[in-house]
């Protein structure tokens, strides 16, 4: 507060010493910096207040899902690597047996390749056992021909002996025995021309005998010479020839039977391969064939249990941004969920907590469901699983925005409650059975410093306020306000200053990013859930709905955060 006092009058401050004016700026500064250490006073206010309550408060994060079987069978498109168009699909709610069709797919495309590879099965099938005959064929020929080089080769070696112990010996002989043979008739014509000499020389023998008689030895000595020349050419010619060629014959019958070994070996590892490859082609066709036929008997969904049908896309949208229900004529791909077939009565709350409330949300919380077809029922149920990655759906279509996919079971009687229906879910963080708490847009920053704004004879007071947990409505004082005084709902903005440095501090959506507007209750202090309870008897919003996420910053005993205020 100020102090008053009364205006002197003009002659006393002419009397007044110069220095006077001099110490009275300086101790009103001194005094001025005093109270702005500690609080500072501000022209009258006459705007709604609200009084510093203590009692039991709730500290929650409330976040909107969707109503799901906790225990079910997901049937999905299986049609690979291309999209299907439906052409029929049951009606949502039905109630089926095991084995009634509840999904028909488009296969004509399938059925098309279907035809074409049966085809290429009936070719690959031709060639396979074209490859097999010719490996019977070949591995035949192939004994035949190293067969026949075998016995080649024999026969030269035969040969060889053949004619080194039968015909050469026999020729030599033949030979020798014609050399003996001329010099015998030689002996007898040398024998005869003597004694014809003897009866010419006494006139009993005509002259032409002997003439004759002398002609016989000369050939005689001609057949000694042709005979012993035969001998000499056998030995030292003929012989030698021979054998050379014998022996060239038994080394080029074997280099005969090596290259028809070799060619037959080659021969049948070729066709071996062949048939081999035809083999896999043929194993590959059919596999191929196989996986269509495969396909096209996945365009027909069958119930694998008894069950009521539910669509995959109620109360979610398409990854892809498609929110168009399953119907006739719709396009599906691999992959995508089509139909919930649930097994049991249990059921799940499904919510996408946003990434600036996680390290409030544990395992095993116990959370409050709300379901807005269903309003006079409250569901409880505890937070089962938090997905460790951020949604990848919500992700692709904001990057910016990071929730994670939060599984609450919920337990007690669940009669009424359907797949696909909206809820709400209020996870309890913390509970405080006798606190104070005063509105969070009631606490601005000033100087990087949580503060409120306290009304003391009809005048702002500033005043720094230690904070704890806050559940976007209501926030803990941990200290700095007493029960029951009267702070402003709507502290002056001018005098407020917004940081970055602390933790979550951001836009509007972020954490620690309170809007001026966003949140904001007027004097009556309606729209604040007080244990358990909205003491206006309205819904109490939070950052969940309202996508105007702000979580408390700065705690000290609280590991929590102080709420921000951020000046306009």
């Amino acid at each position: 507060m100020t102090s008053t006092s009364r205006k002197p009058s003009h002659a006393a401050r002419r009397r007044r010493s110069p220095l006077l004016p001099a110490l009275l700026v300086v101790a009103a500064g001194a005094a001025a910096a005093w109270w702005g250490l500690s609080r500072e006073e501000v022209a009258v206010y006459d705007g709604p207040v609200r009084a510093v309550t203590r009692g039991p408060l709730t500290i929650g994060v409330s976040e909107a899902g969707t109503i799901e079987a906790r225990e079910k069978v997901v049937l999905k498109c299986e049609v690979d690597e291309r999209s299907t168009t439906i052409t029929y699909i049951v009606e949502e709610g039905t109630l089926v047996e095991e084995g009634d069709l509840l999904v028909e797919l488009d296969a004509s495309v399938l059925t098309d390749e279907l035809y074409d590879e049966e085809i290429d099965v009936l070719d690959t099938e031709a060639e396979f056992i074209a490859a097999r005959e010719n490996l019977e064929v070949v591995k035949n020929q192939a004994i035949a021909d190293v067969s026949a080089a075998e016995l080649a080769l024999r026969f030269a070696r035969e040969d060889i002996k053949k004619y080194v112990e039968g015909e050469y010996p026999k020729q030599l002989m033949e030979a020798t025995n014609n050399v003996k043979l001329a010099e015998e008739q030689l002996q007898q014509a040398h024998d005869t021309l003597a004694w014809s000499e003897r009866l010419s020389e006494r006139g009993f023998l005509a002259g032409s005998e002997l003439d004759r008689d002398r002609l016989a030895k000369q050939s005689a000595e001609l057949d000694v010479e042709l005979a012993r020349a035969e001998v000499a050419l056998l030995e030292e010619y003929t012989h030698g020839r021979q054998l050379a060629q014998l022996e060239s014959d038994v080394q080029q019958a074997e280099l005969a039977l090596d290259r028809v070994t070799r060619k037959s070996k080659a021969d049948i590892a070729q066709a071996e391969s062949t048939l081999a490859a035809s083999e896999k082609q043929l194993e590959r066709q059919r596999a191929q064939l196989a996986d269509i036929q495969q396909q096209v008997e996945k365009c027909v969904i069958r119930a694998p249990v008894a069950g009521m049908v539910v669509y995959a896309t109620t109360g979610q949208g398409s990854w892809r941004g498609n929110d168009e229900p399953l119907q006739v004529g719709r396009e599906v791909y691999e992959q995508e969920e089509l139909i919930h077939i649930p097994v049991a009565d249990s059921k799940s709350a499904r919510v996408k907590v946003h990434e600036s409330a996680l390290d409030k949300v544990r395992n095993g919380q116990p959370v409050t469901v709300s379901v807005d077809a269903l309003p006079s029922r409250v569901f409880e149920g505890v937070v089962a699983r938090i997905s460790p990655l951020p949604d990848a759906q919500t992700q692709w279509l904001n990057p910016d925005l990071k929730v994670f996919d939060t599984e609450i079971h919920l337990l007690g009687d669940l009669t009424g409650l359907r797949t696909g229906m909206t809820c709400r879910a209020e996870i309890l963080v913390e509970h405080y059975e006798d606190t104070l708490f005063v509105p969070v847009h009631c606490v601005v920053r000033v100087g990087d410093a949580p503060t409120v704004y306290v009304v003391e004879e009809g005048r702002l007071v500033r005043r720094p306020v230690e904070v704890g947990l806050d559940n976007n409505r209501m926030v803990r004082v941990v200290s700095g306000l007493e029960e029951g005084e009267l702070v402003a709902l709507a502290p002056p903005l001018d005098e407020a200053e917004t940081t970055d440095a602390r933790p979550g501090a951001g836009a509007p959506g972020d954490a620690g990013g309170a809007d001026a507007s966003g949140g904001a209750v007027d004097g009556a202090g309606a729209d604040v859930r007080v244990d358990g309870a909205d003491t206006s008897g309205g819904e109490a919003t939070s950052a969940g709905e309202a996508g105007d996420e702000r979580t408390p910053v700065g705690a000290a005993d609280d590991d929590a955060h102080e709420p921000a205020r951020e000046a306009p």
